[in-house]
C-alpha cells in the first residue's frame, strides 16, 4: 500500500474506531475521533494543527476537545526543545486506567452473579419438584466467561508494565 491509500485507510479507520468510542465512551463525535486519530498516529504523537487539517473541524472546535481530552487524562501532550507545538498522544498510564476501570467493572458484576447464583442456589435447596428449580447454567457459564475476560486483559495488564521503557 503507497502513502496516499495508507492515509485513505488511517482515516476510514478513524471513522470506524471514532463511532465505537464514541457510544462506549460517551464522548462527543469530535472528542471520539480525536482519539481515534491519535490511536492511529502512534507514540510520535499528533499536533493540533494535524488534527484540524485530518478531522476538518474547526481550531476552536479541536482545541475545545483537546483540552477536555487532556483534562479526563484520555491523552497527553509533549513538547519538542526549539518547537512550540504539543504532540498529542495517548500515554500507556490511560490506558492501565482504562484496563483497571473495565476489570472493576467486570468483577463487579461477576459478584452480582455469583450472589444471583447462590440465591438461586439456596432456593433451589428448598423446591422439591424439579420442573420449580432455578436453572443455573448461564450463570456458570457467564461467571466463568468473566474470570477468563478478567483473567486474559489481567495478563494483557502484565505485558504493558512489564514493557514500558522506564521498568
Amino acid at each position: 500500500m503507497d502513502t496516499s491509500e495508507l492515509l485513505k485507510e488511517k482515516l476510514r479507520l478513524v471513522e470506524e474506531l471514532g463511532v465505537v468510542i464514541e457510544k462506549k465512551d460517551q464522548l462527543a463525535p469530535v472528542a471520539a475521533r480525536i482519539i481515534s486519530y491519535i490511536i492511529l498516529t502512534g507514540k510520535v504523537g499528533t499536533t493540533f494543527d494535524d488534527l484540524v487539517a485530518s478531522l476538518c473541524a474547526s481550531k476552536s472546535t479541536i482545541s475545545t476537545h483537546l483540552n477536555h481530552l487532556v483534562d479526563l487524562n484520555r491523552i497527553t501532550y509533549f513538547t519538542k526543545p526549539g518547537d512550540r507545538k504539543k504532540y498529542y498522544y495517548i500515554d500507556e498510564d490511560a490506558i492501565l486506567v482504562h484496563i483497571n476501570e473495565l476489570v472493576d467493572a467486570w468483577t463487579a458484576f461477576m459478584n452480582l452473579h455469583l450472589r444471583v447464583r447462590s440465591f438461586k442456589q439456596q432456593v433451589n435447596e428448598t423446591l422439591k419438584e424439579d420442573s420449580e428449580k432455578f436453572e443455573l447454567d448461564f450463570h456458570n457459564s457467564y461467571i466463568d466467561f468473566l474470570e477468563e475476560v478478567i483473567d486474559s486483559v489481567n495478563n494483557l495488564k502484565e505485558k504493558i508494565v512489564t514493557n514500558k521503557p522506564n521498568n
